[in-house]
C-alpha cells in the first residue's frame, strides 16, 4: 500500500538574528528527516520544546519547503507541482489541527462560517449540501448544532478545539496533522479531544500524525512512535514498544520522565548543557547529555540501525539493550 505522504531527507534551515548587527545565524530546524505515512496510521512524534516537531508537521502539510529534500503526496513531489496544483493537493488532502484553538480560529466568524470557508474555497457541493456539511461536521465532533452562529469566544476551550477538528476534517483529507492538540486544554478537558480524535481516526480511516511532548500520551494514541531531537530523528519505534524496549537512550530517558501513576520510576538524568540549534555538536547531538557518549559518539553521527522487530530502526552507537527495563537504566545511569 502507497504511503499517503513521505518525507525523505528533508532539511529545515532558517535564519534568526543573532551575535552582531548584521549577522544572521542559522537555526537548523530539520535535519536530514525521513518519515513515511500509510494509510490509516497514526505516528506519534515526541521530543523536547524545540527539537524540530512542530517544523516536521509543517513540512508534512505543505506550510514549510524544505530547502532539500522531498515531500511526497500519493508518490508525486510536493514542491514539484505547480503552485496551484500544490495548493489544492495540499488544502484538499491534508487538515491540521494546531496546538491553541484560541489563536487558530478567527475570532470574527461563527462556527458555521469557519467551516464552510474550507467548501467555499474549494468550491465543494452547492450552497445547500455545504450546510449540510456544516451540520454533519458539526455532529461529527460531538458540537450541539445550537452553536453554529456563535462566535469563538462564546465557546468553552473544547468546544472550540472541536470546530477546529472539525474544520480539519471538512474536505475529507487523506492526512491529519496534530500539533500538541491538547496542550492548551484544562486537563478534564484533554481526555475528551483524545478519544474523539481516536473515534474519528477509526470511523473516517484517518492518516494521523500526532505531536506531543508527552510520549505517554503518544504511545496511547499511535501505531508507531517517532522521537527526535535537536532537529533529527534518532529513533522509529513500534508504541507498544516504546516502553522497555526503545533502543535510544533519549527515547528511555523521554518515557522515564513521564511515567505512569501505576508504575512509578525515577527518571533517567540528563546533564550537560542542551545544545544550541544554531551551533550543534559534531556527531551525534545528544552526546553531550547522554551517560553512554565517548569519542566515537564525538566523531560521527550513525545510521539507522535495524532492531530485531520490523519497524524498529535507532541512530546510536551505543543503544541500550533491547528489553532492558527502564527502571534499571534509571538506576545503573546513576552509578
Amino acid at each position: 500500500m502507497s504511503a499517503v505522504v513521505e518525507v525523505r531527507d528533508a532539511h529545515v534551515v532558517h535564519r534568526a538574528r543573532g551575535g552582531g548587527l548584521f549577522r544572521r545565524d542559522r537555526v537548523y530546524a530539520l535535519t536530514g528527516a525521513g518519515l513515511s505515512v500509510a494509510p490509516g496510521e497514526t505516528v506519534g512524534v515526541v521530543g523536547e520544546s524545540g527539537c524540530g516537531k512542530s517544523t516536521l508537521a509543517k513540512v508534512l502539510v505543505g506550510i514549510q519547503r524544505p530547502v532539500s529534500g522531498t515531500v511526497a503526496f500519493g508518490g508525486r513531489d510536493l514542491w514539484a507541482m505547480p503552485a496551484a496544483e500544490r495548493r489544492t493537493t495540499v488544502g484538499a488532502g491534508t487538515g491540521m489541527i494546531f496546538q491553541d484553538p484560541s489563536t487558530a480560529l478567527n475570532r470574527r466568524l461563527t462556527v458555521r462560517r469557519i467551516l464552510r470557508d474550507p467548501l467555499d474555497v474549494h468550491r465543494r457541493g452547492t450552497r445547500a449540501g455545504r450546510e449540510d456539511r456544516v451540520r454533519e461536521l458539526m455532529d461529527l465532533v460531538g458540537l450541539p448544532r445550537a452553536l453554529a452562529d456563535a462566535l469563538p469566544g462564546q465557546l468553552s476551550g473544547g468546544q472550540r478545539q472541536r470546530v477546529a477538528i472539525a474544520r480539519a476534517l471538512a474536505l475529507d483529507p487523506d492526512l491529519v496533522v496534530a500539533d500538541e492538540p491538547t496542550s492548551a486544554l484544562d486537563v478534564s478537558v484533554r481526555a475528551q479531544i483524545l478519544n474523539l480524535l481516536l473515534d474519528l481516526k477509526d470511523r473516517l480511516g484517518l492518516a494521523l500524525v500526532f505531536v506531543s511532548h508527552d510520549i505517554q500520551t503518544v504511545r496511547r494514541m499511535s501505531d508507531r512512535v517517532i522521537t527526535m531531537y535537536l532537529g533529527r530523528i534518532v529513533e522509529e519505534t513500534p508504541a507498544g514498544r516504546v516502553t522497555d524496549a526503545a533502543r535510544h537512550p533519549y527515547t528511555r530517558a523521554l518515557f522515564s520522565a513521564t511515567p505512569g501513576l501505576l508504575d512509578p520510576l525515577d527518571p533517567i538524568p540528563l546533564s550537560g548543557p542542551v545544545p544550541s540549534a544554531t551551533r550543534p555538536p559534531s556527531g551525534c547531538p545528544f552526546r553531550t547529555r547522554c551517560w553512554k557518549a565517548d569519542e566515537v559518539c564525538a566523531a560521527s553521527m550513525p545510521d539507522f540501525s535495524a532492531a530485531s522487530r520490523p519497524g524498529h530502526r535507532y541512530r546510536c552507537h551505543h543503544p541500550v539493550q533491547e528489553d532492558q527495563p527502564t527502571r534499571d537504566l534509571a538506576r545503573r545511569s546513576r552509578e
